[in-house]
């Protein structure tokens, strides 16, 4: 069974940095990209990056790039194993405030396939990790 177990999530300042990592397990690896969305208290999930099965991309959502999230602020890796995913997130902002998931992708890793205003499917998802930006 497919279990996606994210951490690193906490109370950060404006200005900050967050490393959050996603442990993936009962898998294999070819049959899915992973990716990372956010969704904050009332609002609608946001697609933010995914990475290749074989990590040779990334791809930023569509909707999240539109409405101008630095991508630079948010960086997806993968680990040598292929088993742990990162996002590492600098200059955070109030707004970055969100419960951050863990997710797997079977049909890849595009900017539509993480941007569910596109219509994307996440086949699995983590619990999520509670992300705070506040001084």
């Amino acid at each position: 069974q497919v279990k996606l177990v994210e951490s690193g999530g906490g109370l950060v300042q404006p200005g900050g940095s967050l490393m959050l990592s996603c442990a993936a397990s009962g898998f294999v690896r070819d049959a899915f990209a992973l990716g990372w969305f956010r969704q904050a208290p009332g609002k609608e999930r946001e697609g933010l990056v995914c990475i290749s099965s074989d990590s040779d991309y990334t791809a930023y959502g569509y909707t999240a790039s539109a409405r101008g999230i630095e991508a630079g602020r948010f960086t997806m890796s993968r680990d040598s194993a292929g088993t742990t995913v990162y996002l590492r997130m600098t200059g955070l902002k109030p707004e970055d405030t969100a419960i951050y998931y863990c997710a797997a992708i079977s049909a890849g890793c595009s900017k539509y396939s993480i941007d569910p205003h596109s219509g994307a499917i996440f086949d699995y998802v983590g619990q999520g990790t509670q992300v705070t930006v506040s001084s």
